[in-house]
């Protein structure tokens, strides 16, 4: 399969190497334009070309790598804990119902919380898993204890790297995904 640079995401880390965000291409020039990048690691992703300089006459670039680190706090809309939500749980979860282990499409999955929220379950990571209609029917309001039913894997809250690769799985770049594999932790089921 062809990757097309074009919707390609830029990996943001702070100067210590954590993950922080994805970025578009025309943000990442942003930053490199402002001298914001301290370093880079993985492969150059595009080149943007800029105007002819009237000292020299040389057309001015930016090589973009595909992974580049930030000082500072670059955007200030980073949250701390990483958002709950279907997609990214399904895909936590590799789009298997962890009661009956079948895989389905997103349509045919559900999130069913372990402790049911009308128990006094939270609506958290470590209390949702990915669930099949079927399943989460039979299992109703009850615990899987209660309704008979076993967990195939335990739930874990995403770590920073985690929830980056599961929020673009489908447009990540090979270096990209091998640097955020060094920092999963031992729970993650991601390839």
């Amino acid at each position: 399969m062809q990757f097309d640079d074009s919707y390609a995401q830029i990996l943001r880390l702070n100067v210590a190497g954590s993950p922080i965000e994805w970025l578009t291409w025309q943000d990442a020039t942003t930053l490199y334009a402002r001298e914001l990048v301290t370093w880079t690691l993985g492969d150059t992703v595009r080149t943007v070309w800029g105007g002819t300089s009237r000292l020299n006459g040389e057309r001015s670039f930016i090589k973009l790598h595909s992974i580049i680190a930030c000082a500072g706090d670059v955007h200030h809309h980073h949250n701390k804990k990483p958002a709950l939500t279907n997609k990214i749980l399904f895909r936590r979860d590799q789009n298997l119902c962890m009661y009956c282990g079948k895989e389905y499409l997103d349509k045919d999955l559900s999130c069913d919380h372990i402790l049911p929220t009308s128990r006094g379950g939270q609506n958290i990571w470590t209390n949702v898993v990915a669930a099949c209609r079927r399943c989460n029917h039979f299992k109703q309001d009850r615990t899987p204890e209660e309704a008979h039913m076993e967990l195939l894997a335990l739930p874990f809250e995403p770590n920073p790297a985690e929830y980056l690769a599961l929020m673009n799985s489908r447009r990540i770049r090979a270096d990209q995904m091998e640097f955020l594999k060094t920092q999963f932790s031992k729970n993650c089921r991601l390839q």
